[in-house]
């Protein structure tokens, strides 16, 4: 057991991580739960109904149907989207953010403008900045 941990110098204080921050981060972090959930967030508000599968699909191209599948079922069982299955015909499914879920949004909205502080704008991105940049200047 002791063989794995780092050995703490005599006298100093153990700063020890928040189990409640790491389930946290481990939730939320897990990939594309972010984007899935950002999307959630811009979603209609309360009344206007929720979001069908293929809604969320679309809004993140990259991510598989079983991926996202397996994320929303992770996500429904924190409590953190609700799932409504809706009478037919057709028969369909919609989700929506609960209130866990809504809470959620002041955290990722400074998680965003952090990342759009300090990380590098993406390569496709990047690419069309300096295509029209050179556009310009012609």
């Amino acid at each position: 057991m002791g063989a794995r941990r780092a050995r703490q110098a005599k006298g100093t204080k153990s700063v020890a991580c928040c189990p409640y921050y790491h389930e946290a981060i481990e939730l939320i972090g897990k990939r594309w739960t972010g984007a899935i959930v950002g999307v959630l967030l811009n979603a209609p508000a309360e009344g206007a109904g929720g979001m069908r599968f293929s809604q969320i699909a679309q809004a993140v191209p990259e991510l598989s149907d079983r991926l996202l599948s397996e994320r929303m079922k992770e996500l429904e069982a924190r409590g953190v989207v609700e799932r409504t299955v809706l009478a037919g015909p057709p028969v369909h499914v919609e989700y929506r953010l609960t209130e866990m879920g809504r809470a959620l949004q002041p955290a990722l909205n400074e998680l965003r403008d952090w990342a759009r502080h300090w990380l590098d704008e993406p390569a496709d991105e990047a690419a069309q900045s300096r295509a029209r940049a050179t556009a310009a200047t012609r």
